[in-house]
């Protein structure tokens, strides 16, 4: 496998790799922002707080915790990484500062991910990136073998925090509910069950998500503070994703150069791995009862580690996808999916809130969990239909156009 595919466009190097890589994942993402679109926040993390009664939907949440959960995510913040090195590369190549064109496309990310957050939908992840990113692109200049031994120090690092967070969290749970328990242990416990961070808070969700637009949108507000906190939360886990997405773009990983047997071998190793491990920490919370504290533990801590090895297999076994079918229009659909992923992210967003929540078709709560997958697939269907059409006739999808004219302010040719 050569570099994969690339291609010359208005002067500009693209590789159909992380084209279709990102078209995948944007796709990918979907079928978990689903949940939070149609339920209440918890239901993302355990079906015991909302839509998880028949087997169908556990089966659901099981699957989707095995298979996607934070793996499509992995992938996008991987070419995140990769696409930071693009841009400042081609920005130097024109005779531009590359910091600076980075620094003036994160804040106009930053302020898309803060509408996105107040004004559409509360999953926003463009603030997270676009704060995480100012910190990443600092490593942009070092070795590949020193951006992947830093990037699992930090992510070792963040697992530490978490197990010990969640960990002592279970030995709680299980000292405060053995017969004949110490009293200030259970007193402890009782504490931490009840606490407002752990209460589901599925009749307040329901009541603020099948309201108007004005009682979404003040609700949001009076958590301003989200976006960054959330960034925060993400950092030990984003951060050297990025910088693994910088490493195995320079080494090749990521453009197609390594051998096909090396993909293969790779995608087999990680996602096979990491599918096992996640599958048994799944059927562990499972096996609880889809009980919270086992379940938040599982979801913020024990898939940590199978999580970033699926997201490697699955670009492994992707790359290896997209090299055999490159001619093939499938795709060249999915890699124009990828091109205007931006634009396909929001457009999910304010397509799906307008179908769930009150201003909309008013469906937020009321469709059972294995019944989202049409929603899914719908959209789906929709990114890869109208994505290549648009960039035929069009050199950015909309937003992209948006983002990269603000970005240089000024008006960037739209037409080919």
């Amino acid at each position: 496998m050569a570099d994969m595919h690339t291609s010359t466009q208005d002067n500009v190097t693209r590789y159909l790799s992380l084209d279709a890589l990102r078209g995948f994942a944007v796709m990918g993402i979907l079928a978990m922002n689903i949940i939070a679109f149609a339920m209440p926040e918890w239901a993302y993390i355990t079906p015991l707080a909302y839509g998880g009664d028949g087997v169908a939907d556990q089966i659901s949440w099981l699957f989707s915790f095995i298979f996607i959960d934070g793996k499509m995510r992995g992938l996008f913040s991987l070419l995140f990484g990769a696409s930071m090195l693009l841009v400042i590369e081609r920005a130097e190549t024109a005779g531009r500062s590359g910091m600076r064109t980075h620094y003036a496309r994160m804040f106009c990310l930053l302020i898309f991910g803060l509408i996105h957050f107040y004004f559409i939908w509360f999953g926003d992840i463009l603030v997270t990136y676009a704060l995480i990113a100012l910190l990443a692109v600092q490593f942009r200049q070092w070795e590949p073998e020193r951006l992947i031994k830093w990037a699992l120090i930090v992510y070792a690092l963040g697992f530490v925090m978490w197990a010990l967070q969640f960990g002592g969290l279970q030995f709680l749970q299980w000292a405060a509910t053995q017969p004949g328990a110490d009293a200030d242990l259970a007193r402890q416990f009782r504490e931490v069950v009840n606490s407002p961070e752990l209460q589901f808070n599925v009749t307040q969700e329901l009541t603020v998500h099948r309201g108007g637009y004005t009682e979404i949108v003040a609700d949001k507000l009076t958590d301003w503070t989200q976006p960054f906190t959330a960034a925060l939360q993400a950092l030990t886990e984003t951060l050297p994703l990025m910088m693994l997405g910088m490493a195995l773009f320079k080494n090749g990983f990521l453009i197609g150069s390594w051998t096909a047997a090396d993909y293969r071998r790779w995608a087999l190793r990680l996602a096979v791995t990491g599918l096992v491990l996640n599958a048994l920490v799944g059927l562990w919370v499972a096996l609880s009862g889809f009980d919270k504290i086992t379940a938040l533990a599982g979801f913020l801590a024990w898939s940590l580690l199978p999580r970033l090895l699926v997201t490697l297999g699955y670009a492994a076994g992707l790359l290896l996808l997209i090299d055999k079918y490159a001619s093939s229009p499938l795709i060249a659909r999915v890699a124009a999916t990828g091109k205007a992923a931006f634009t396909n992210y929001l457009g999910t967003s304010i397509v799906m809130t307008t179908i769930f929540y009150g201003y909309g078709l008013g469906l937020y709560g009321s469709v059972n969990r294995a019944w989202l997958w049409p929603f899914v697939l719908g959209a789906c269907v929709v990114m890869l239909w109208w994505s290549k059409p648009w960039l035929d006739r069009f050199r950015y999808g909309p937003l992209e156009w948006l983002w990269r004219s603000l970005a240089r302010g000024a008006l960037q040719p739209m037409r080919r």
